[in-house]
């Protein structure tokens, strides 16, 4: 998940997160979090937008969370607020696992694969 889409979350500015996570970086190895490159954005930009305006967007390059990363969020934000959004998104996350598994059994019962 983006920086940003996860401050939406945490009720926190996207500044404000990525602060948090710099003062605590040790916390953050490289996979559970990762800075896009400026090619990685401006691509990730063209499509969700199609046509980029000069100075419509961040200038800093976002961060990018793997689930570990989201989960270690809610130690450095330290609010009842990112606790409760962690609890969440950890929900959610088992309840997408499941799904994808027994889908995947379904399917090598049938012998068929999606």
């Amino acid at each position: 998940m983006l920086d940003k889409d996860l401050a939406v979350l945490y009720g926190v500015e996207t500044k404000m997160l990525n602060r948090a996570v710099k003062r605590n970086i040790e916390r953050f190895p490289k996979d559970f979090m990762f800075q896009l490159t400026k090619e990685e954005y401006v691509e990730l930009l063209r499509y969700q937008f199609g046509t980029l305006k000069r100075g419509e967007h961040s200038k800093y390059l976002p961060y990018v969370f793997a689930e570990n990363g989201v989960a270690m969020l809610s130690s450095v934000l330290n609010s009842k607020r990112a606790i409760q959004v962690n609890i969440q998104i950890m929900k959610e996350n088992r309840l997408f696992e499941r799904k994808a598994k027994s889908e995947m059994v379904v399917s090598l019962d049938t012998g068929s694969w999606r």
